[in-house]
């Protein structure tokens, strides 16, 4: 029996993300392009109901944990770095350096920075709150803008200052 992949589009403040996935979890969480994903996002397939929702929770501020079943597609060293990204919670972040003494050891770092950008399922792996150990904002396969402006909307930097005209 064949295993279908469904797919959908969410718009958030950060553009368009495209959400696919089976019977059996969420396979990806990617940014795209608004041409691409305009007409999936007319259609919510059954198993992607709850990954949508959850997604407009997390960017109406309601949520900052996501309860999903994740099938996300990588080798197991991939799986087991994802799988430790998620133990970082909303509102903190972790170095590249912690990340791999926590998966297999100092030495791995290249790889898990390696991993970390291959993440399929952003925001809810959040991949986002890795930052290098000097706290530089390195790398995000989404670009750097949607990183910093996560981090900024999840409070581990502070807002942008405006200064007053008057």
């Amino acid at each position: 029996m064949a295993i279908t992949t469904h797919t959908t589009a969410l718009e958030t403040p950060l553009g368009w993300l495209r959400i696919s996935g089976t019977d059996q979890g969420i396979t990806e969480v990617k940014f795209c392009e608004e041409s691409e994903e305009r007409v999936a996002a007319t259609h919510i397939p059954d198993c992607l109901r709850a990954c949508v929702q959850q997604l407009e929770e997390y960017f109406a501020g309601s949520r900052k944990d996501f309860d999903l079943m994740l099938c996300p597609v990588g080798t197991a060293f991939q799986n087991q770095v994802w799988q430790q990204l998620q133990r970082i919670p909303y509102g903190k972040t972790e170095s590249y350096l912690s990340v791999a003494r926590a998966v297999s050891g100092e030495k791995a770092i290249r790889a898990v920075g390696a991993a970390n950008g291959r993440n399929p399922i952003c925001i809810i792996v959040p991949c986002h709150r890795v930052i290098g150990s000097d706290g530089s904002l390195t790398g995000y396969a989404g670009g750097l803008w949607r990183k910093e402006w996560l981090l900024r909307y999840e409070g581990v930097l502070k807002p942008v200052s405006q200064f007053s005209l008057f």
